[in-house]
């Protein structure tokens, strides 16, 4: 990647049976081979069989982004249809049950599955990963752990997993609650640039924890691979536009950051304490959440005020990088409620009507799909 900016973002989708709507526990043989022959990026095997990882190619501008998500989900869906297959882009699935599943075969995975034992076999979860990359010379880690206190509005917004073995859990988020059971997940601490990080990732790498950098698997990390900032905390996002909206606030967060070095340094012992705290609200309710607010006085401040708050923020880089109407999408996010929301809705009008629960579950399964078809730009069936 560029060192101005330039954007990337990786997709992670299950796999349904159309006919059912019950997730698919082994991927068919040739299927991912038939996404790289249809879409211009990457479509990959994930931990599990039932769920596919998309990676767009390195972005410079918000239309660019866009077509290479709209391209990669619009690809996959087709060929997903060619196999009796749908995707479903949410961070669990209402009708998965972790049980059932089968890993994918392949040495990092089992490995995975022999370190982390039930940790790694529950991890039937789907998340929205956005790699942005600061100008070369940039300390990483120093806009990381400025950005920190915004990630739990970020996390708020593309809230989609409700469900967990067929049940509401009524949160927002259950995705970050369960991958909350792996170590090196959260909010990272604190640390005092690069140069410290590196200390401590090397730290780990010869005492033997980890094998490779990439199994610290916090909310936000310097990428080991690329030039990169990597945001990783949030859910898959049902809807394209939510997508493309939070990887843009990511994008211009940091470009907020580097031209204003001097904001976010303020904080206290309680500072990561206080972003866990609001991870948790914003897990639990989604963009009905409530946030502490630390430089405020500890204040708690409604989504809509803390949103308003970082597009004032960030006025200077929407217009830098031409995102306006991607990024004020946040605001129709809040009105109309995620995905998370959206599931749920579905689901309590069936069971008013006296649809058993795995009925109703269902019925949010074929919304889940459909919305993803249609925010991949694929018509409505007849």
């Amino acid at each position: 990647m560029s060192s101005d900016y330039s954007i990337g973002v990786e997709e992670e989708f299950f796999l349904t049976e159309t006919s059912s709507g019950l997730i698919v526990p082994h991927m068919p043989a040739g299927f991912v081979r038939a996404c790289n022959s249809r879409v211009a990026g990457e479509a990959t095997y994930e931990l599990m069989q039932s769920q596919i990882e998309t990676t767009t190619p390195v972005c410079r501008n918000p239309g660019e982004l866009r077509h290479a998500l709209t391209a990669l989900r619009s690809g996959l869906t087709d060929v997903a249809g060619d196999f009796g297959l749908s995707l479903v882009a949410a961070g669990t699935h209402p009708l998965g049950e972790w049980r059932e599943q089968v890993t994918t075969a392949a040495p990092r995975y089992e490995r995975l599955i022999e370190d982390f034992q039930i940790v790694g076999r529950r991890n039937l979860l789907c998340g929205l990963h956005v790699h942005v990359a600061p100008p070369c010379g940039v300390d990483r880690v120093d806009v990381m752990n400025r950005l920190v206190p915004w990630l739990p509005l970020l996390l708020a917004l593309s809230t989609s997993s409700p469900f967990w073995s067929r049940q509401d859990t009524g949160l927002a988020s259950y995705r970050q609650a369960a991958y909350d059971e792996w170590p090196r997940t959260g909010i990272p601490d604190y640390f005092g640039g690069q140069a410290e990080y590196d200390t401590f990732v090397q730290g780990l790498l010869t005492a033997g924890v980890i094998p490779d950098p990439g199994q610290l698997w916090w909310a936000i990390r310097p990428s080991a691979r690329f030039p990169t900032l990597e945001l990783r905390l949030c859910d898959s996002c049902t809807h394209i536009d939510d997508a493309l909206c939070i990887a843009q606030l990511f994008r211009c967060l940091i470009r907020a950051l580097v031209r204003q070095p001097e904001v976010g340094r303020a904080r206290t012992p309680l500072t990561r304490m206080l972003v866990e705290e609001n991870r948790w609200q914003a897990k639990r309710q989604g963009v009905r959440a409530q946030f502490i607010d630390e430089i405020h006085g500890g204040r708690r401040e409604p989504m809509n005020d803390a949103l308003q708050r970082l597009l004032e923020f960030i006025e200077p880089d929407i217009d830098h990088f031409g995102c306006r109407a991607d990024v004020l999408h946040a605001q129709v996010i809040v009105e109309r409620g995620t995905s998370a929301d959206q599931q749920r809705a579905v689901y309590r009008a069936r069971r008013e009507a006296a649809a058993p629960r795995r009925e109703a579950c269902q019925d949010v399964v074929r919304w889940l799909a459909e919305a993803t078809r249609v925010a991949a730009g694929v018509s409505r069936a007849a």
